[in-house]
């Protein structure tokens, strides 16, 4: 149907995003295309050394889906941060990637977990992996006739902890920002891994590389943890809008990766115990 449609459909899931897009005339669409009676869509499971989530997937039925808490738990704690009850149990998983929105908490989580999605079409499958999903604010490299039909994570290892911290003005709106943060210990105790991605920093989420870098190889007890959120904050181009101005971004942001790390970190020892 999008193929036929040529450019003038846009996908119906979750409609958490598209309908209030429609209501304030920001999409036109000439057509929509509900993909919400496609089972396979809607599938969690494992794949090897992988998780898949289908792209019709609720966030509520991610957050609670003891298969994620096992093998993405920032996944998990991610979309339970977002919006409100009935948010979660009408907004899709595909949806909140394909919106691209910079200040939404999956898309961040899924870039830490250097994740990909499969994007289907009549023309066939492709992979994308999310540090070349994200354009621009609300863009995506996703063609016209295409849709996200699975969100692929690499599973967590041993010894893995995770946090995903956000600060907002009001409870249920989205992030003035946001951290994902993913810590892997070596058996020594050292750092083995680490990522950070940051979202509402810039027109796509982006990650914290250099912030990376000094947390790998480290071991925690040596750790200027506050110097490894400042480097974080240095990442993106926050702007200034009615919620935040860029340097009070720069700020949370900093503290918040401080936080995240910290948490991750003390996460990965509990469950190496």
């Amino acid at each position: 149907m999008l193929a036929e449609c040529e450019g003038e459909a846009l996908v119906l899931a979750g409609g958490q995003s598209l309908i209030p897009l429609m209501n304030l005339r920001l999409a036109r669409p000439a057509y929509l295309v509900d993909v919400n009676r496609i089972p396979q869509l809607g599938e969690i499971r494992p794949d090897n050394d992988h998780l898949v989530l289908g792209a019709t997937a609720r966030h509520f039925e991610v957050a609670a889906s003891p298969v994620v808490r096992l093998l993405a738990p920032l996944l998990a704690e991610a979309v339970s941060l977002i919006g409100h009850p009935q948010i979660r149990h009408r907004g899709t998983a595909g949806g909140s990637l394909a919106e691209a929105d910079p200040a939404g908490q999956l898309p961040a989580a899924v870039l830490a977990l250097e994740g990909e999605v499969v994007a289907q079409s009549v023309r066939g499958c492709r992979r994308i992996p999310a540090r070349e999903l994200f354009v621009s604010f609300l863009t995506t490299a996703l063609e016209p006739d295409e849709i996200i039909s699975e969100i692929r994570v690499p599973a967590a290892g041993p010894r893995t902890g995770s946090a995903f911290l956000k600060v907002t003005r009001r409870k249920g709106d989205f992030a003035v920002v946001g951290v994902a943060a993913q810590i892997v210990l070596a058996e020594g105790g050292a750092i083995a891994d680490a990522r950070i991605a940051l979202g509402a920093m810039g027109h796509t989420p982006v990650r914290a590389t250099e912030a990376e870098e000094m947390l790998s190889r480290t071991s925690p007890g040596d750790l200027d943890i506050r110097e490894v959120g400042l480097r974080a904050a240095q990442a993106g181009e926050p702007a200034t809008d009615a919620h935040a101005t860029a340097a009070y971004r720069r700020h949370a942001a900093a503290v918040l990766t401080e936080r995240a790390v910290a948490l991750a970190i003390r996460r990965a020892r509990e469950e190496h115990q």
